[in-house]
């Protein structure tokens, strides 16, 4: 079923479809946004009020935190791209959590996921401490589970779903990996990128004119070798070692296709900057951020939620602007405030909004879609359904950042989401999961919707460790090594 293209409003109410193919209603279109931190020290938090934004430019936001110290060391965490942020935790581990069910024999027959609707661009800018982090880089096999149907679980064109982890062949030394839409993208030891998956609109970044060539983890040619790789739902990004970030597919919007540049869909690694050294990248849905080396913020995609920090609300759809497209695709520098400079040494993205940390005090700044109070600080927040908040199947939305009770006494050192699914890994090595069961994304051997975290069990991952978790539109990618002593 091809969705027609809702008509453009000045105000938008929820969040929008991706309008144009049949596979975008399965697709990250309806993908919530929680921001997971799991802080090694944690905050207290005093609230002395919150104001809406409603223009695509960071504001402030009330907000003091006062910190408490914590002499427990732990080692250095990293920071995952589009679906959620991850930090240090030095809480004690002493409640054990709930073992994931025997598989049932009941299968749904399709993706309940409730319908959306266009959302309000609203942009807040949040202020909290929090602490440095880096990224993993100890290399690990590469497991997947969810759906296969386009080839994005790496397992070839016969696999076409898998509801347990499962071992991706000659995926060995893997450092980084970023699940997309519906699409998969890693980095190799030796700093080359690999992708696997659905193509359509170029974003796997290589010639896939051979049949079933994307359903095989190939390379993408690229002049240098990669440190960081970022995906989003039809679009990737590399950073390379030498600071340059190119990048390949296509942004989307309401109407259907935005293309990557001016210049349409690109097929192949285009480079975005050519004078101006980048230190850290991340994809949201439909948007891409970068964080150069001097503490600046430039963004670049779809702004029709705020996301790029940058355009104003009348600006922000493609014909909005007396500048056209290309003030949306082409990359530009975030200001929050023309006299004062802030420079940042951080920076995530969720689906349709943008993180950002201070460098000098710690604080981040957030700006994007806001109508489900996604842009938070801490813990989890957001919609309830299907479980996604971890916060039990009675539990309301969470307007504020709330503790997952059954992690907080886990030290949780990376977490990830996706359309309607969430994971926590913990310094055991040990990889936690729910929200929505279809498709067998949380890896639980079955499709029953969890409204808790669960431990999610498999042979693949029986004698290793999880590193790293990373969700897409319907399917899931973690990076593990043989189990921790």
């Amino acid at each position: 079923m091809v969705m027609a293209p809702i008509r453009k409003q000045a105000v938008l109410t929820e969040e929008p479809p991706f309008v144009g193919k049949d596979r975008a209603s399965i697709k990250m279109s309806n993908k919530k946004m929680r921001l997971f931190i799991a802080s090694r020290k944690m905050a207290t938090t005093k609230h002395s009020g919150i104001s809406k934004a409603v223009t695509g430019l960071p504001i402030k936001i009330g907000l003091k935190v006062f910190k408490t110290e914590s002499k427990t060391s732990t080692s250095k965490m990293p920071v995952r791209k589009g679906a959620a942020a991850k930090r240090r935790s030095t809480i004690g581990n002493s409640v054990p959590l709930p073992t994931i069910a025997p598989p049932k024999k009941s299968k749904k027959s399709e993706n309940n996921t409730s319908s959306i609707r266009h959302s309000t661009s609203r942009v807040s800018t949040t202020r909290v401490s929090i602490l440095p982090v880096q990224p993993t880089t100890a290399p690990g096999v590469v497991l997947a589970f969810g759906q296969g149907d386009v080839g994005q679980l790496g397992l070839g064109s016969e696999v076409m779903e898998r509801s347990r982890p499962a071992l991706i062949p000659n995926l060995d030394n893997v450092t980084d990996v970023c699940a997309g839409g519906m699409h998969t993208i890693c980095i190799s030891s030796s700093g080359a990128v690999i992708t696997f998956g659905c193509n359509d609109d170029g974003a796997l970044g290589r010639d896939t004119s051979e049949e079933g060539s994307e359903f095989k983890p190939i390379s993408v040619e690229l002049p240098d070798k990669a440190v960081q790789v970022s995906a989003g739902d039809s679009h990737s990004a590399a950073l390379l070692e030498d600071g340059r970030v190119f990048a390949w597919g296509s942004f989307r919007d309401i109407h259907g296709t935005m293309g990557l540049t001016k210049d349409g869909i690109q097929n192949k690694p285009l480079e975005l900057f050519s004078r101006i050294k980048v230190t850290k990248i991340a994809s949201g849905i439909d948007h891409l951020v970068m964080l150069t080396e001097d503490g600046q913020l430039f963004t670049c995609g779809c702004g029709e939620q705020g996301q790029l920090g940058r355009v104003p609300e009348r600006g922000a759809g493609r014909g909005d602007s007396r500048r056209g497209i290309g003030y949306l695709l082409e990359p530009a520098l975030v200001k929050l405030h023309p006299r004062v400079k802030v420079e940042f040494d951080d920076v995530w993205a969720a689906g349709y909004s943008t993180y950002a940390r201070e460098k000098s005090q710690g604080h981040i700044y957030v700006f994007g879609l806001n109508n489900y109070n996604q842009l938070g600080t801490v813990h989890v927040l957001g919609r309830k359904e299907y479980g996604r908040l971890g916060l039990g199947k009675d539990c309301e939305d969470a307007k504020v950042p709330t503790v997952v009770p059954l992690l907080k006494n886990f030290k949780c050192v990376d977490v990830a989401c996706g359309t309607a699914v969430s994971f926590a890994v913990t310094i055991k090595g040990e990889l936690y999961s729910w929200g929505m069961g279809t498709n067998g994304q949380l890896g639980s051997g079955d499709d029953a919707d969890l409204y808790e975290p669960a431990l999610v069990q498999g042979k693949q991952l029986e004698g290793r460790s999880v590193l790293r978790a990373t969700a897409g539109g319907q399917h899931t990618v973690v990076i593990a090594t043989p189990a921790r002593l």
